[in-house]
């Protein structure tokens, strides 16, 4: 994968010390989405699996816990499919190759995606125990994850897979100090190569993904999946105004690519998935993973490195989308 350059993991660790939830406020995003193996696709889920990964700093000494909210799929949250039948596993994995194993940085749960320690695992069904509420796996050693010098500090990673079942299990995640409490890890971060979430029912509702461009970017390909052609997906950065993307259908990928300005390396590309209000879509769930021009896939941070990108007009006047 890409290598940071020292600046950008100082503003990395700088702008994100305070972002722990997943999905973080920025990005707007109601819940992160998982559907049960027996889904058909056409529900808005590829391939029934998620991964995201979790940073700790070098220099965090204290034990740190990834909380889940509403793990189990049934009750309000979740969508259901005929009767709730769907059983999810969390699994936590640390140690060696849990981040650096080329399969875990893949769209696909294929291969050896569950790479490095298995740290915890639990599987939830239907539990009104936990319907609205929060499991907490923990406490870990951050050195129980594996080190990587580039960003200086450890990875955890967390699987979902919807191991049975046809429901939508809609949940967040939250790293924490503390077993019973969302209490930040000064510098902590999350970040995923593929993103399946859930977008509002509000059309005035604006959801954000924020990939970054290192320096070795010149063309970039988005892709999403079962967009239902709700609306429109625009991208804006620091030289775009507003590139404008092709959408998805129901149940199918479309993928648009464009070209990289010089000044938008190094920074984050502010993704926008804006609904459209008539006809009314109501519980969509999307996925979409954006590569570069090796097919490398470039990470979605839950805060973007640098804040949320602002179209400058100087820069921007000179370079139309």
């Amino acid at each position: 994968m890409r290598t940071l350059a020292p600046l950008i993991i100082l503003v990395l660790l700088s702008t994100l010390s305070f972002a722990q939830p997943v999905p973080a406020g920025d990005e707007n995003i109601p819940f992160l989405m998982t559907f049960g193996a027996a889904a058909e696709t056409s529900w808005g889920d590829d391939d029934f699996s998620q991964t995201f990964f979790f940073l700790i700093p070098e220099t965090f000494k204290e034990p740190i816990y990834i909380r889940i909210f509403d793990p189990d799929t049934g009750g309000e949250v979740d969508e259901l499919n005929g009767t709730f039948d769907t059983r999810t596993v969390y699994s936590v994995f640390g140690g060696k190759e849990c981040y650096s194993h080329k399969d875990a940085q893949e769209t696909d749960p294929k291969g050896n995606y569950k790479s490095g320690t298995l740290l915890a695992t639990k599987a939830f069904a239907v539990n009104p125990r936990f319907d609205n509420n929060w499991y907490t796996f923990g406490p870990f050693n951050p050195t129980e994850g594996e080190y990587i010098s580039k960003f200086g500090g450890y990875v955890f990673k967390i699987v979902a897979d919807g191991v049975a079942g046809n429901d939508g299990n809609l949940y967040r995640y939250y790293l924490s100090t503390e077993y019973g409490a969302n209490k930040p890890v000064e510098g902590g971060n999350a970040f995923a190569f593929e993103y399946s979430f859930r977008m509002h029912d509000n059309p005035s509702e604006v959801s954000h993904i924020y990939p970054f461009v290192d320096d070795r970017t010149v063309t970039v390909k988005l892709s999403n999946f079962d967009w239902d052609s709700d609306g429109f997906i625009r991208t804006v950065s620091v030289a775009r105004k507003g590139q404008m993307s092709p959408i998805s259908a129901d149940n199918n990928w479309i993928a648009d690519e464009f070209k990289i300005f010089d000044e938008e390396k190094n920074t984050s590309l502010d993704i926008q998935f804006i609904k459209k209000r008539t006809p009314p879509v109501k519980n969509n769930n999307v996925v979409v993973n954006v590569r570069n021009q090796y097919n490398e896939l470039l990470p979605f941070y839950v805060i973007p490195i640098g804040g949320v990108p602002k179209y400058k007009y100087d820069i921007g006047v000179k370079r139309q989308p």
